[in-house]
């Protein structure tokens, strides 16, 4: 009966990642453009040289660009091409996930694990948006899982996984790559040969995009996005040291408190777990010590949270209480739906976040229920009421919250009620977000197209 509802949960967890895709039209600056370039690589043949409305745009390498162009070629809409491999990257991991952990520790822990990870708000948010942060993730963490593992498939594997993580976010995965030097340093021919094959997938594209463009794609997507985005506030990102913090606890949204599950050192005398941690620390203080701040250049770290997580809840006998808070949590959800457009549209400050008196009740019987499950030592059916919440109220989302957000961010409903029958169109007056999704389903025809 557990299987059957674990499975039950996994199968509406893949529904709600696969299936909402085109509700909303591209949302915020990234996701539009990095969808137009993927659209003007299918159209052009050129896979070489990104293009932003005409433009060399050499911010980013080109897996989420190939990607999308891919899926265009194959016939998929506006908002399907580029959100729908994201999507399948983002359901496919949590498979790998549960494979992983279940070799490695129990069947128990990679359940808690994989369906954790799945239904944190970092997760789930970034499997629905078309940008590079979940590619990224995807690759580098398939590389840190399977370098761990001995053997020629595995050290294959994490070689390729590795070279797909540069081609999505350059350097940044080698950098995050080190804490797993440590633990491959008795293995120090299986870390050659895995950026070995890392270099074989991954240098070509660098190699020919810059015999064709010269110093202009170094300077921007070398100096400028990595050693600039670290060192200088050039960007306008800049946040302070201590950023992340509230960044991580609210990825991990509405599992929060399994943060806690990470203290206590005699755990990590387990080599496995140490590992775990050693990824987890080295990225986010690497990622602390950056100028510029983004909340999604946490995401590679997630997983071995929640794996760390899911090992601890498998073996704690009594979890009532860090289940109860997240149900708690789960339970105010409703409030952040309502909320999250207008923290999209106006910010954070101004959005209203009621919480209505029937979410109140709901977390406070979902709390009760699990301390009483837990109590009776029913660890599987008290995880399972903040993970049911959850997806009700991931699903309450995208069904009602995903066409607020249509209108009121994206371009799509602007340019097809008003723009598109202007004979001289223009984005001028519209927000930086706004604009860059109007000019993506304009196809680039409003003659002030930005491409910054």
């Amino acid at each position: 009966m557990r299987r059957l509802c674990a499975a039950l949960a996994l199968l509406a967890l893949v529904l709600l990642y696969l299936t909402f895709l085109g509700r909303s039209g591209l949302l915020l600056p990234d996701e539009p453009r990095y969808a137009a370039i993927g659209k003007a690589m299918s159209d052009s043949g050129d896979w070489v040289t990104p293009r932003l409305w005409g433009n060399a745009w050499f911010e980013k390498p080109p897996l989420v660009y190939w990607m999308a162009a891919s899926f265009f070629r194959l016939g998929f809409g506006l908002e399907w091409a580029p959100r729908l491999p994201v999507a399948l990257l983002a359901v496919g991991f949590l498979i790998f996930l549960f494979w992983w952990v279940r070799r490695e520790y129990t069947a128990r822990a990679a359940w808690f694990a994989s369906i954790i990870l799945a239904t944190s708000a970092g997760w789930f948010a970034f499997g629905h948006v078309a940008v590079t942060d979940l590619p990224l993730s995807v690759f580098f963490s398939l590389a840190m899982l399977l370098a761990f593992r001995e053997g020629a498939w595995s050290r294959n594997c994490a070689g390729i996984a590795l070279g797909l993580a540069i081609l999505a976010k350059a350097l940044v995965p080698v950098v995050l790559f080190l804490p797993a030097l440590w633990f491959l340093r008795r293995r120090w021919k299986d870390a050659l040969w895995i950026f070995g094959i890392a270099a074989v997938f991954a240098l070509p594209w660098f190699l020919v995009c810059f015999s064709r463009n010269g110093m202009p794609f170094f300077d921007d997507l070398i100096w400028k996005q990595h050693f600039a985005r670290f060192l200088t506030p050039s960007l306008q990102h800049v946040q302070r040291f201590w950023f992340y913090i509230p960044v991580l606890l609210g990825g991990l949204f509405p599992w929060t408190p399994a943060a806690a599950l990470l203290v206590g050192k005699d755990r990590y005398r387990d080599r496995r777990n140490a590992f775990l941690l050693a990824w987890f620390l080295f990225g986010f203080l690497f990622f602390s010590a950056s100028m510029n701040k983004l909340p999604g250049y946490l995401l590679p770290l997630l997983p071995p949270v929640t794996i760390l997580a899911g090992v601890r809840l498998d073996q704690m006998r009594r979890p009532g209480v860090l289940l109860a808070i997240t149900a708690l949590l789960a339970g105010a959800s409703p409030a952040l739906n309502g909320a999250l457009p207008q923290a999209l549209v106006s910010g954070a400050r101004r959005a209203e976040w009621r919480l209505p008196w029937e979410a109140i009740l709901l977390a406070l019987a979902a709390a009760a229920a699990v301390l009483w499950m837990s109590h009776k030592g029913k660890t599987a059916i008290a995880f399972g009421i903040p993970v049911a919440i959850m997806l009700a109220a991931y699903g309450q989302f995208l069904i009602a919250g995903l066409p607020v957000l249509d209108r009121a961010v994206s371009g799509r409903r602007i340019w097809q009620d008003s723009l598109s029958r202007q004979d001289n169109p223009s984005v001028s007056n519209l927000n930086r977000s706004v604009r860059y999704s109007v000019c993506y389903y304009a196809n680039g025809r409003i003659p002030d197209c930005p491409s910054k």
